[in-house]
């Protein structure tokens, strides 16, 4: 299919434009391809580049958003991607209407910790709304297939430090968004919901207690029966 210039010579010695829309057939009596005229455009100054816009508009939303842009771009543009943003956005406004972003930055500022770990935070939260899948998967999904400000990309490393360091300061983490959200929507909260997985297991007796450092890291096992805890047995 393709866009045909027909020539008409006026009687005045002007010359006439006019585009059709055509592409060829076989025809299996003459065994030969003839083109067929599939629609009128008129002539080339009178145009109607709007009903032309829109007709090229709806064929490119056939097509992959990226391979559109690069039909479509002009010849001095040279198509390298393209990532989603528009539901990313959204919750960026979300996250910083609640100064979830301002809550975490502060928090981070009393520690050694990239500032970045907010936006591989937020990086999370948004890839669990959008498209939820592993951490693993989340990291290579930033830059990739959706654009996140401020992180144009992001590493499996990175989104676990994050969630470490996220679970140390969750208490803290989680008066200070309530207090903003109460305090936003102007609620008297009476009861709570929280939410759990929803299959899990239970057993009558306690599991025994381990002991953990300030950070809740599990201590080595020092029991003489044991040995030392370096793993060679010698007491």
């Amino acid at each position: 299919m393709f866009v045909r210039t027909a020539t008409r010579k006026n009687k005045n010695g002007t010359t006439v434009r006019y585009l059709q829309l055509a592409h060829n057939e076989w025809d299996p009596i003459a065994k030969a391809a003839k083109m067929k005229v599939l629609h009128n455009f008129g002539r080339e100054d009178q145009i109607d580049r709007a009903a032309v816009e829109r007709l090229v508009g709806s064929l490119c939303r056939l097509l992959d958003p990226g391979r559109a842009a690069a039909l479509t771009s002009g010849a001095e543009l040279t198509f390298i991607g393209s990532t989603a943003y528009g539901g990313v956005y959204l919750l960026d406004q979300l996250w910083r209407q609640l100064k979830i972003d301002t809550i975490l930055t502060r928090i981070l500022a009393s520690t050694r910790r990239s500032v970045f770990t907010e936006r591989v935070l937020f990086a999370l939260v948004a890839n669990r709304a959008l498209d939820a899948s592993s951490k693993l998967a989340a990291s290579h999904w930033v830059g990739r297939n959706a654009h996140i400000d401020g992180l144009p990309a992001c590493s499996d490393d990175a989104c676990y430090r994050a969630m470490d360091w996220l679970h140390q300061v969750q208490d803290s983490v989680e008066r200070k968004v309530f207090d903003q959200v109460a305090t936003l929507l102007n609620l008297e909260v009476d009861l709570l919901f929280f939410d759990t997985t929803s299959t899990y297991f239970e057993i009558d007796e306690p599991d025994e207690p381990i002991a953990r450092d300030g950070r809740g890291v599990p201590l080595p096992d020092l029991d003489p029966e044991n040995g030392d805890g370096d793993g060679d047995g010698d007491g």
